[in-house]
């Protein structure tokens, strides 16, 4: 594959020349402790001037190897050619006029191409919105009005967002719910298929512990919704076993459930499909997505069945910057990215190389429990050897040595246990083989 550098065309190659972070980035982070609420926090404080490829380029002149994305939104890289070219072009003709006033084409070709690319050849219909939560509240709003009913449920470990509604849809309490409550009612919690955690239940197994859950503690006829992560991943890129969600998918079908599918993270090519449901071929009757639709812009859209998707009556879905034109023209270049450069088989080249890698390091190192994810999408997850306990300090103590020398990696899970690993699709082998090299380094040296 050709490698995608595009913006800055910056040099792909891992670069210190202060420590991490260095002076000038310290002197901005002054500034920030100033001027920026405490509870805005920062994974690694380096200021970034400039980024493209799979490299960020800090205040300091350092160039750091991504293996973040920004949390899965730059997945075609932070600046790729096409994104750039059609947010410039939509710039220079006109930055907004609410497309609930006076419309605009972008956001009409947005929701055609989401017709063509989700799972299934049903009439489909979307709308737009600007981000992750928003998209999920909306799904949420739309299955109650489709189906006349109230309840909500959701699984252990998840994350949907930080609204009300959707930190009551989120598992964790720390940091996202904790002194936000009260929160919103009528959500219920059923138990996710987790097989590091499960004592060997296989997907139909968990699917029958959670649907009886549902069953005894709502009652299938109450509920709206059932939304679920095919891949958590704010939760620990939990994998659920073969079988568990098109389970899930058949019991909403025969109850009469909106079936949502949370692909914010999991969703554009990330896990070498363009959805993650597709690896089961399970077709949603709502999909959520955000994050990798626009290559950086804020955008995120409700996609689904038309006949539910026009359940709610005119007026009632939008908001002032939903389907913003600039960000519109973001997500038509990152989808013509995708397609072009075929970033569906590039995030399966990439899972390989990963897969390799951690599995050599689960062979090196018994604190590594499970390797698991799909495509670019990986992640490891961290407990005391010979035990399912989790080990958050060996992962803190592992991600410090990664920042140090200039590697951007991310941790999750309930118990702040798991490395995620999400490189931008556009980064090139060498670079996230170094990148792997200072992970492995980083283990030995905490040994």
């Amino acid at each position: 594959m050709t490698e995608i550098v595009g913006g800055p065309s910056l040099p792909q190659q891992r670069n210190l020349v202060t420590e991490i972070p260095g002076p000038a980035s310290r002197a901005v982070l002054e500034r920030k402790k100033t001027y920026v609420a405490d509870g805005v926090g920062t994974t690694l404080p380096v200021f970034v001037t400039a980024a493209g490829g799979g490299v960020l380029l800090d205040a300091d002149g350092n160039s750091l190897i991504d293996l973040g994305s920004g949390i899965a939104v730059t997945t075609v890289g932070n600046a790729a050619e096409k994104v750039v070219e059609r947010a410039k072009a939509q710039l220079d003709a006109f930055t907004h006029t609410c497309f609930m006033v006076t419309p605009y084409d972008g956001y009409v070709d947005v929701c055609e191409a989401l017709a063509e690319l989700t799972p299934g050849d049903h009439p489909k219909k979307s709308a737009l919105f600007n981000s992750g939560a928003e998209a999920v509240e909306n799904a949420v709003k739309i299955a109650r009005v489709h189906t006349g009913r109230d309840a909500v449920v959701v699984f252990d470990h998840a994350y949907h967002g930080r609204t009300n509604l959707t930190m009551a849809m989120t598992a964790k309490q720390m940091p996202y719910k904790h002194g936000f409550g009260p929160f919103a009612g009528e959500v219920y919690r059923a138990p996710m298929s987790y097989p590091l955690h499960d004592g060997g239940l296989s997907g139909a197994e968990a699917a029958a512990r959670a649907i009886d859950v549902i069953e005894k503690q709502v009652g299938g006829d109450q509920v709206a919704c059932v939304v679920i992560e095919p891949i958590q991943g704010e939760g620990g890129f939990i994998v659920p076993a073969d079988g568990f969600l098109p389970a899930v998918a058949e019991w909403c079908r025969a109850n009469g459930v909106v079936f949502v599918a949370d692909e914010i993270q999991a969703g554009f090519c990330r896990t070498g499909d363009w959805f993650a449901v597709d690896h089961e071929g399970v077709v949603p009757d709502l999909v959520t997505t955000a994050k990798g639709i626009a290559g950086g812009l804020p955008l995120a859209a409700v996609t689904g069945h038309a006949e539910i998707m026009d359940a709610v009556h005119g007026g009632g879905l939008g908001g002032t910057y939903g389907g913003n034109p600039v960000a519109c023209a973001a997500a038509l270049g990152s989808i013509e990215e995708m397609r072009t450069h075929d970033l569906a088989a590039r995030a399966r080249e990439i899972g390989a190389i990963m897969q390799t890698r951690l599995d050599k390091l689960r062979a090196d190192y018994d604190v590594i429990a499970e390797v698991r994810g799909r495509g670019a999408m990986m992640a490891i997850e961290l407990c005391v050897p010979g035990t399912t306990q989790p080990d958050a300090a060996r992962t803190a103590a592992v991600a410090a040595y990664c920042h140090s020398r200039g590697v951007v990696v991310l941790t999750c899970g309930t118990w702040g246990n798991v490395f995620r690993f999400l490189p931008p699709l556009s980064i090139g082998d060498d670079l996230l083989e170094e990148a792997f090299d200072v992970v492995a380094e980083a283990f030995a040296a905490t040994a």
